[in-house]
């Protein structure tokens, strides 16, 4: 059998030491090799053990989960999965966690039934980044091709995002111009309040306006809409609508179902953009939008946190277009030459 995945919690609480510890462990895949009350002892724990992951809350003392979360991530290449109070402020300081370099969170008192599966999306992320450490950096990237959507100009941007999409989403809409001439849609998978958090986060360091969704917004060109967790996002050709799930999903809110009201409101004049995210939301509607003529564009392997939707989307051979993330911002400017 293959040894169980090491994993150190990093929390002020001893009940909260004591609960994640039990959650972990009722899971044979992971054992708990040690705990931490505060930052400080988590930074130096999780440099001298070297654990497979580590779990940090957000908020301690002595040193708190930013500041170790900097000190992890600038001395090492060991995942972490941030803790998170579900409040205004700790959803703030989440997703300031998530651009730092943090893999995901799970919320406290009503995150535990993911902890497993975010435990090793984060490993497998940690893998990956230790692979892509590894290779060598190519000296210039080859110019892009001209899109051959420019033959049907989109009218919508449409994007699907989950796990590491936050710093995903950052890198991609910080490159995009005030100026851009149509809207941009996110279904960012995250629970509510955090997608208030983020769309906050982005509207601060981008050019582009960006907002948290509301049923009833008008749609507007050089606008990004963020749809709110834990419901759906869909468009009309010139309104916002957000709506709760009727079982359409398990993830609220949905990129197949944005896409499908993107796809019914512009016909093929969609740009898809899929970054990286766990499981496969988005492919049934992203492999209909390039056969009905759309344009997709996917976040290559090696520059994902977790490549499930994407490759979900190449395997299904729906994919125009496959990009490092560094790229797909300047690609969908070219296609409105902005």
């Amino acid at each position: 059998m293959p040894r169980p995945i090491r994993v150190l919690v990093v929390d002020d609480s001893s009940f909260m030491r004591s609960a994640l510890k039990r959650h972990i462990e009722s899971d044979t895949q992971f054992t708990v090799i040690d705990t931490a009350q505060n930052g400080r002892e988590g930074v130096e724990k999780a440099l001298r053990l070297k654990p497979d992951v580590v779990t940090l809350d957000v908020e301690m003392p002595v040193m708190n989960g930013l500041e170790a979360l900097r000190a992890i991530v600038a001395n090492s290449s060991i995942p972490v999965l941030m803790v998170s109070a579900v409040t205004e402020a700790g959803a703030t300081i989440t997703i300031e966690a998530l651009t730092i370099g943090a893999v995901d969170f799970i919320p406290k008192a009503k995150g535990a039934h993911q902890i497993h599966e975010k435990l090793l999306a984060a490993v497998t992320a940690g893998l990956s980044r230790r692979i892509v450490a590894t290779r060598p950096v190519p000296s210039a990237a080859p110019p892009l091709p001209p899109l051959t959507l420019t033959c049907v100009p989109a009218k919508i941007v449409v994007i699907g995002s989950s796990t590491g999409g936050p710093q995903a989403l950052q890198e991609v809409i910080r490159s995009l111009p005030a100026n851009l001439p149509v809207p941009v849609v996110v279904a960012q998978h995250m629970p509510p309040q955090f997608t208030l958090a983020l769309a906050r986060r982005l509207d601060e360091i981008c050019p582009l306006s960006v907002v948290e969704a509301e049923e009833g917004m008008p749609l507007k060109r050089g606008v990004v809409y963020i749809g709110p967790g834990g419901k759906h996002l869909r468009v009309t050709a010139t309104t916002i609508k957000v709506e709760p799930d009727n079982g359409e999903s398990l993830y609220k809110p949905s990129v197949d179902v944005l896409t499908e009201s993107a796809i019914e409101a512009f016909g093929n004049q969609v740009l898809g953009v899929m970054l990286t995210g766990m499981g496969n939301d988005g492919m049934k509607e992203f492999t209909r939008l390039h056969q009905t003529g759309g344009y997709t564009l996917v976040q290559d392997q090696a520059s994902c946190v977790v490549y499930g939707m994407p490759r979900a989307v190449s395997d299904a051979g729906a994919a125009d277009e496959v990009l490092p993330l560094e790229r797909i911002g300047p690609r969908i400017r070219s296609n409105f030459n902005v």
